[in-house]
């Protein structure tokens, strides 16, 4: 038996003709799918999201009416209707079981195209596997981007709890929370002039909120030392030079006496610019309050308690 054998140069024009073939049926794409739904969706309260999909056709052989797109979520098939918000754009409004907090899903497209003799073909598009988690958690928007130490700000966003702590850098700022909706913080005592990333810290995660920029401030402290006795009380006045923003301005007063100075939290009330407190002599000692943040980076208060 004898068996023709294909010459090098056939078996090369072979393989390129192969090779230009597969290259011409690759390009001849006949229906694009685009998955325009955001891997990561805000809770809402009806537990309903929209499922979206972009189908563009690149031929007129494929007339619109046969276009059926399907969305494949658990193994069920659900049908897309067209979307009001522009060409091509096909919806789905998922209710998402109780309990849960992510899906898998693709879409898959039926759709006919025209051929020889007007006959219609029947063709299929289909994307990919997706995923898409709910977020339950999320920061819309700090209040305002600047403001001196001790500004409180407010954060808008869903999912806060009582464990939130904010943090500029790496130094913790006071943190209130208001409700699942807002929380809010006040500057802690760092340096002015410069801007620090600020993010909220919770037992879940991290999650960043943006860059905050401390402005420098003053303030004159009234009298400027304490000499008290055990159990006497002397007021202590604080000036700022503008008026207190929404929320107040806190004024985080230390002391290295922790036992002998008894004095109440320092905050400027909203729209203010002054605050006295009574500041009362505990146990004999001698030691300073402290104020950061103001002047030259710190105020210094002497204090000096004596026995009755």
């Amino acid at each position: 038996m004898h068996t023709n054998r294909i010459s090098p140069a056939r078996k090369f024009l072979l393989g390129l003709g192969l090779a230009l073939s597969a290259l011409f049926f690759s390009g001849c794409q006949t229906m694009v799918l685009s998955n325009l739904t955001p891997a990561s969706l805000p809770e809402n309260p009806s537990q309903i999201y929209t499922m979206t999909l972009r189908a563009t056709p690149k031929t007129k052989a494929i007339p619109p009416e046969s276009i059926e797109p399907k969305i494949i979520i658990d193994g069920r098939s659900h049908v897309m209707t067209k979307s009001p918000l522009g060409e091509n754009l096909y919806e789905f409004d998922y209710q998402l079981p109780s309990g849960r907090d992510q899906l898998a899903y693709y879409f898959l497209v039926d759709y006919k195209v025209k051929g020889g003799e007007g006959q219609l073909n029947s063709s299929q598009a289909y994307t990919g596997l997706s995923q898409a988690s709910i977020v339950r958690r999320y920061v819309l928007s700090l209040e305002v981007n600047r403001g001196p130490v001790g500004s409180r700000i407010s954060i808008l966003g869903r999912g806060f709890t009582p464990q939130d702590t904010v943090y500029f850098d790496s130094t913790p700022a006071r943190t209130v929370f208001e409700s699942p909706n807002s929380i809010s913080f006040f500057v802690p005592a760092l340096d002015p002039g410069r801007n620090y990333r600020v993010t909220l810290n919770s037992p879940s995660g991290n999650s960043p909120v943006g860059t905050f920029r401390v402005d420098s401030a003053s303030v004159t402290v009234v009298p400027m030392s304490l000499m008290l006795r055990s159990g006497e009380t002397q007021p202590l006045t604080f000036t700022v030079p503008n008026a207190a923003p929404p929320g107040g301005l806190l004024l985080d007063v230390t002391t290295d006496i922790p036992d002998s100075v008894i004095m109440p939290e320092v905050i400027v009330p909203q729209g203010q610019n002054t605050i006295t407190v009574n500041v009362q002599g505990g146990q004999p000692g001698n030691g300073s309050l402290y104020l950061k943040g103001y002047g030259g980076g710190e105020v210094t208060i002497p204090v000096t308690v004596t026995g009755r």
